[in-house]
């Protein structure tokens, strides 16, 4: 993982999970965004470490895997451009719960968890806002999780 020597090149607002936000949102969360670059093969998160960013992703694929003991790594769903990693943060204890490893080429912006919880409790209305758009991925996560469970394990 590399961070990118121009920042600032790619922007909140131009990301699908900020499309359509009430006004302002990203603009208040801009300066919190570290541009961040994969190559192929890197490690986004790993799975118990601490969860300490949101990510999203612009460009490249990004595979979200469950490591299971003396087996392979289970892909549960492969990430890519317009979609977001991460809502471990937002609860306790805030840990990884997958392993998330670049497939390909990946460009990303990561808002640091502390600071976006603050700027989120500081502006109660963002949060809100924030929250509900989070909360589709949370629950089409789970479902894809779902999914692959039952395909490792029979109906």
């Amino acid at each position: 993982m590399t961070a990118a020597p121009t920042p600032g090149a790619l922007r909140l607002a131009e990301h699908r999970f900020f499309v359509g936000a009430p006004s302002g949102l990203a603009d208040r969360l801009e300066p919190l965004a570290v541009e961040r670059s994969y190559a192929f093969g890197d490690t986004l998160v790993r799975e118990g470490d601490i969860a300490d960013r949101f990510v999203l992703i612009y460009e490249g694929k990004v595979a979200l895997e469950i490591v299971l003991p003396d087996r392979p790594s289970v892909t549960i769903q492969t990430l890519g451009g317009g979609d977001v990693l991460g809502w471990s943060w937002l609860v306790p204890p805030p840990e990884w719960w997958l392993d998330a490893r670049a497939v390909k080429r990946t460009r990303t912006l990561e808002l640091p968890a502390g600071p976006l919880r603050a700027a989120l409790d500081a502006h109660p209305d963002d949060g809100y806002a924030f929250l509900l758009r989070l909360l589709p991925v949370v629950a089409q996560r789970l479902d894809h999780t779902r999914l692959q469970l039952m395909d490792l394990h029979g109906r």
